[in-house]
């Protein structure tokens, strides 16, 4: 006989910290898949207080307050299963990642997450303790595994669950995201599939995705990066065949995932809106596409800060793309301000030719303009520089590096013109002479990046395969660089470290990014020569 199951997994978005917002999203959701027939609503990890709760798990207060969260939250679910991800302190003072499954009002089982990373960006290890039970659901005589997110990317979890019983796995995740990670997690979910013969029903905190997966095949997928119910028919233990959501082309994966990294920080941090310095270049281009396309024009206020190195091209550029852009846009030139501190300066610098000292002042000055604004109306200032930039170090402390947020901080400059590209492709917001020019910081005259810098091709290349490959020089060279661009790029990357500690937080896209995931001493004598002389 049939045993038709609806198991739906709720895809949302919660904020750290935001317990009974926390709360009552879960609810709202429950009670959308009860209405819809489901027997079981799934929800992501740590889905009650957030995701990652860092060192707020330290505290027995805030874990009390999950708690007793909780439980109120149980009290209100009838007619339906939840699974709550929640942070557990458990008898003896452990402290787990866990999963509780409410029925009836009350909390039936809880799992604790058994695998936990301590790489990459996540260090659970230091605030979580590991669990060593499988949890086993059942639901209309099939019998689930319940596990947390590490515990489905290595075979053992799911093995231990098939070994206590279970027929098919259902697994809550807050795995973050990085440019065509949904293929890794397809790898990794299809090879424990195959093994054991389970279905895998996944749930991830908005952004990624809802997948169902069986005996190693994709058979349905939620759209990625927005909220969403989705309802998953099971006979018995198997998953009937639904609808696959698309992938998306990695520009538009990329872009979308900025706009939703950059609205979530903004609103989630009580900002009423953004600024930044619109100079006429790609970045800052960029930037006020995405913040726009994240925030709504309305919210966004861009502001050009001319000197007598400022283009006219730039100056032209730059109104054309925010007439484009529908933002308020203003115009304060520096040049009284650069003068009135070369003027104090003057006496001290007696004597000496100008140089990279006045260059960075033009920078400051902005700096200082932009969080004027932003402590005048509340507004929070997006930086405007990409990866390559904060490699090398080419970017000026408390000035083009002074803000709240760095929007493509995580983006190399050649997938900067590409992302451009892509987002003319939707609509041609960014005038076409922003794209092709080439870059300046137009701090002096007749400067462009590449006085400085390697081509940003060769510089990127490099950036890559050291930084986020942790390849030697010598391999880098092996793989075609000029031993001198290598020598170089890699030299400034290490000189650079003291600045990038000292830069704000940005949307991570790719495998390693100049964050949590990149630890690495500001004072060191190594130099990973790798057989190169440096």
């Amino acid at each position: 006989m049939s045993r038709r199951l609806l198991i739906a997994a709720a895809q949302i978005n919660c904020t750290v910290g935001d317990l009974s917002g926390n709360a009552a999203r879960i609810l709202q959701y429950t009670e959308r898949a009860r209405a819809a027939g489901a027997d079981l609503v799934l929800t992501p990890e740590l889905s009650l207080c957030g995701y990652p709760p860092e060192d707020l798990v330290l505290r027995e207060g805030f874990l009390a307050d999950c708690r007793r969260e909780l439980e109120r939250l149980a009290a209100r679910v009838r007619g339906i299963a939840l699974v709550v991800g929640f942070p557990e302190l458990a008898a003896g003072g452990a402290r787990y990642n866990a999963a509780a499954l409410i029925r009836d009002g009350r909390i039936a089982a809880v799992a604790r997450k058994r695998e936990l990373p301590n790489y990459d960006v996540f260090d659970e290890k230091r605030t979580f303790d590991a669990g060593t039970e499988p949890c086993i659901v059942e639901l209309k005589g099939a019998r689930f595994g319940l596990a947390i997110c590490e515990d489905v990317w290595f075979g053992r979890v799911p093995a231990a669950a098939q070994a206590a019983g279970a027929q098919a796995m259902l697994s809550i995740n807050a795995s973050p995201y990085h440019k065509r990670k949904q293929a890794t997690r397809h790898g990794v979910f299809r090879d424990w599939i195959r093994d054991t013969g389970m279905p895998s029903v996944a749930v991830n905190l908005v952004g990624v995705e809802v997948r169902e997966v069986a005996r190693g095949a994709l058979v349905r997928q939620a759209p990625f990066f927005e909220e969403a119910l989705e309802i998953f028919e099971f006979d018995g233990a198997a998953p009937v065949p639904g609808a696959v959501a698309a992938e998306l082309p990695l520009e538009a994966e990329i872009y979308r995932a900025l706009a939703l990294g950059t609205r979530d920080y903004v609103d989630k941090n009580g900002f009423p809106g953004a600024v930044l310095g619109l100079s006429g270049g790609v970045d800052s281009a960029l930037t006020l596409a995405i913040a726009c396309d994240a925030l709504g024009a309305a919210r966004v206020h861009a502001l050009m800060m001319p000197s007598q190195y400022t283009a006219r091209m730039s100056l032209d550029d730059a109104a054309e793309m925010a007439r484009r852009m529908g933002v308020r846009y203003d115009t304060i030139p520096i040049g009284p301000a650069f003068d009135a501190f070369r003027a104090s300066l003057a006496p001290l610098f007696a004597g000496r030719p100008e140089d990279l000292a006045e260059e960075n002042l033009q920078a400051r000055v902005r700096g200082t303009l932009l969080m004027a604004l932003s402590n005048k109306f509340g507004s929070i200032v997006l930086t405007t520089g990409n990866k390559s930039e904060m490699a090398v170090g080419y970017a000026t402390l408390y000035g083009d590096m002074a803000g709240g947020f760095a929007v493509i901080k995580d983006l190399s400059k050649t997938l900067v013109w590409r992302l451009a590209r892509y987002r003319n492709t939707v609509s041609g917001v960014i005038p076409e002479n922003i794209i092709t020019r080439a870059p300046s910081a137009e701090l002096r005259a007749n400067q462009t990046d590449q006085d400085s810098l390697p081509p940003y091709d060769v510089l990127d290349g490099i950036m890559e395969a050291y930084m986020e490959q942790n390849r030697s020089p010598q391999e880098i060279v092996a793989q075609g660089h000029a031993p001198a661009d290598v020598r170089r790029v890699v030299d400034l990357i290490r000189r650079s470290e003291y600045k990038r500690r000292q830069a704000p937080p940005g949307v991570r896209i790719t495998l390693r990014g100049f964050g949590k995931d990149w630890r690495y001493p500001i004072t060191s004598r190594y130099r990973d020569s790798g057989g190169l002389s440096l």
